[in-house]
């Protein structure tokens, strides 16, 4: 919980009472968190630092084990039962042991992913399913994925790959042969990023997805896809606004691309459990360490997911 705008050093951990589930609701013995940039960003002051707000809870998705479940609670799969294990997104205050949310917020976990896996999944596969939606990525496209390494990027390349489009890929050098083992076209970033681009796309780039929200990502998105609608950012909103691309997700103008996220989990889930999806974890912290993992998080140099664990 957040306690005051700022860093980090802002959060802490606080015992309060959880509620008996009412109808329609599930209450959940919480496993694993997933940690994602929104989280930090809310109590940093970037969306306005109101008072009454505070203290905070954050967090948006969770993995764990129901424990009650309220009259007719029912999930997008089906009924919703004490002992099932299950996944939460949207969980608003996800940063918990016990969590009471809607039962339709909630999918069952496959039993090939771990708890990790499957507390890291949903935010980062739904964003990645918005993202290939609203960039209209089909067969037979070459796609600029700017950020590629991360927990949003790593899932998006995949999916991407699966529907049959060509994926040039932007990381770090070190993280060039994991994005080649997931069927993408690593290249650096950095000075010359659009001719190498170019070179590894030599018939052109037909989309666009800024992971990153860095000016670069943005700029050479511009000048290497002709249709602006088919570029769109996660981060760069300033930058972005102002290039006449689109916004997706909670930033200011944004679009949170509410529906095609639901639709996404069930199609999250079934390729996970299927194989046809890998979710790669960078750390595992303590819950009492979330202003470790948001040090680690905003540092922006991990490969995956970070999650916290109760």
């Amino acid at each position: 919980m957040a306690s005051a705008y700022g860093g980090p050093e802002a959060l802490s951990v606080i015992d309060v009472e959880v509620p008996e589930p009412g109808p329609g609701e599930v209450r959940i013995a919480v496993r694993a968190v997933g940690v994602n940039p929104f989280d930090y960003k809310m109590y940093s002051g970037a969306f306005g630092a109101d008072p009454a707000k505070l203290p905070m809870r954050l967090g948006a998705e969770a993995a764990g084990v129901v424990t009650a479940a309220g009259a007719d609670a029912t999930g997008p799969a089906g009924p919703v039962r004490v002992g099932d294990e299950v996944i939460a997104y949207r969980a608003p205050g996800a940063y918990a042991a016990e969590l009471v949310v809607p039962a339709s917020s909630v999918v069952p976990k496959p039993a090939e992913l771990s708890w990790e896996q499957a507390g890291g999944l949903m935010v980062a596969g739904a964003t990645a399913v918005h993202v290939l939606e609203a960039i209209g990525l089909g067969r037979g496209d070459t796609v600029l994925i700017h950020g590629a390494a991360g927990g949003v990027g790593l899932v998006a390349v995949q999916l991407a790959v699966a529907r049959g489009a060509t994926v040039v890929a932007t990381a770090n050098p070190a993280k060039h042969e994991l994005l080649r083992e997931l069927g993408a076209i690593p290249v650096a970033y950095g000075p010359g990023l659009a001719d190498r681009v170019r070179v590894a796309a030599p018939e052109g780039i037909h989309a666009a997805a800024d992971l990153v929200g860095t000016g670069e990502a943005v700029d050479v998105s511009v000048e290497l896809v002709t249709d602006r609608s088919r570029i769109a950012t996660i981060a760069g909103f300033e930058r972005g606004a102002q290039a006449g691309i689109k916004l997706l997700g909670g930033g200011p103008g944004a679009d949170p691309g509410t529906g095609i996220r639901e639709a996404a989990r069930l199609q999250l889930t079934e390729a996970a459990a299927a194989g046809r999806l890998r979710i790669l974890i960078a750390s595992s912290h303590p819950l009492s360490a979330a202003a470790a993992a948001h040090r680690e998080s905003m540092a922006g140099h991990t490969t995956g997911k970070i999650v916290l664990v109760p």
